[in-house]
């Protein structure tokens, strides 16, 4: 089993402040699959942003994540149990879930003993779905500074794992009974300072400012203030990506 890795517990207030929320319809697809409503997993729960969804509709939440640090920002619920736990290596009984989530994470799990450690807990029938989102839209002027600033200024900073949400899943194994999904996205109304925010809380960024000592998004904050106007607000939208499928006893 490969080393975790934790890129997320030293910009864990940023991560949850700037990370945007997924829409309503993405968990409606989900929980149209799911049948009992007594148990979920979410599992790489960062800032508990899913658990918190998912306890709206479940009588019982764990979310488990490698960064204690993360986890202290995740909200409190009385159904909501945090574990600070690797996905691959729980302490939970067999069994126990209805559905398992993992949102933009799956791909930092060793994918053999994740879905070997899913599979024993998951009930028969129980439903898995892990998704991510790609990279920011906004309009033709800002999309071209942001690829060029995830490809060239911050791009041989990325761990090798981005290359499954490059591909959006589709090259990760996923050994379930694959369910056919359509396509989402996120939209959200941000000022310049939010994307700032958000770009900061990249993971590659992270490792960029600990190899060189500045935050690189600063070289590129000039380029976007001249697309955006100070204090106003423009439309960002998130591609989605997911695959959802049944667990088969």
């Amino acid at each position: 089993m490969k080393a975790p890795r934790d890129n997320f517990s030293s910009q864990a207030d940023t991560y949850a402040v700037f990370r945007p929320t997924y829409p309503a319809a993405l968990y409606d697809f989900i929980f149209s699959h799911v049948t009992n409503f007594d148990t979920a997993w979410d599992c790489g729960t960062g800032n508990g942003q899913v658990a918190e969804v998912l306890s709206r509709k479940f009588k019982k939440v764990y979310g488990t994540d490698i960064s204690a640090e993360q986890l202290e920002h995740a909200p409190k619920k009385d159904n909501i149990i945090y574990k600070t736990e690797r996905a691959e290596l729980t302490s939970f009984s067999a069994n126990t879930f209805d559905l398992i989530t993992a949102a933009q994470a799956l791909h930092w799990f060793d994918p053999i003993p994740f879905y070997k450690e899913a599979t024993r807990l998951a009930k028969d029938g129980g439903i898995i779905a892990a998704w991510g989102y790609n990279l920011v839209k906004v309009n033709p002027q800002i999309d071209s500074i942001i690829k060029d600033f995830y490809h060239h200024k911050v791009g041989s900073f990325w761990d090798a794992e981005r290359k499954y949400v490059d591909s959006e899943y589709k090259t990760i194994l996923f050994p379930f009974d694959e369910i056919a999904a359509p396509r989402f996205e996120i939209k959200a109304e941000w000022t310049l300072d939010q994307l700032l925010g958000y770009l900061s809380s990249w993971s590659s960024v992270q490792h960029y400012i600990s190899h060189n000592g500045i935050n690189p998004v600063l070289l590129i904050e000039k380029e976007l203030e001249a697309y955006w106007e100070t204090g106003t607000q423009k439309t960002v939208t998130f591609p989605l990506f997911i695959r959802i499928g049944k667990i088969s006893k």
